[in-house]
């Protein structure tokens, strides 16, 4: 069975789930991102992202209890699966496959 592919946006969405762990909705992870990458990140291009990473199984989602922050509105948390972090170990794997491909000096070169 060939597994859902990841997307670059996703990858990185994905990543951000995983560090910020028991805090990572919406806002947090686009100012995560905003953070690393060092570039303005939309909410509607987090909110796709975490939509498909959904869809697809690699997250699953649940909304917090409702407080007196935020006028008693929710947050949607997000955490990844087993597959979801099977998934970025793959491609970690083959990122880090690649980078060696390019650094090893090519036999026969002077």
């Amino acid at each position: 069975m060939q597994r859902e592919r990841l997307g670059e946006f996703e990858e990185l969405s994905l990543l951000a789930i995983c560090a910020l762990a028991d805090a990572a909705y919406g806002v947090a992870v686009q100012q995560h991102l905003e953070k690393l990458t060092s570039r303005p990140v939309s909410m509607g291009a987090v909110y796709a992202s975490l939509e498909r990473l959904e869809r697809k199984g690699f997250v699953r989602s649940a909304l917090t209890a409702s407080t007196g922050v935020r006028g008693g509105k929710r947050k949607r948390i997000f955490r990844a699966t087993a597959v979801g972090r099977d998934v970025l170990r793959d491609v970690r794997r083959l990122r880090e496959a690649m980078w060696r491909s390019i650094e090893q000096p090519k036999r026969g070169s002077a």
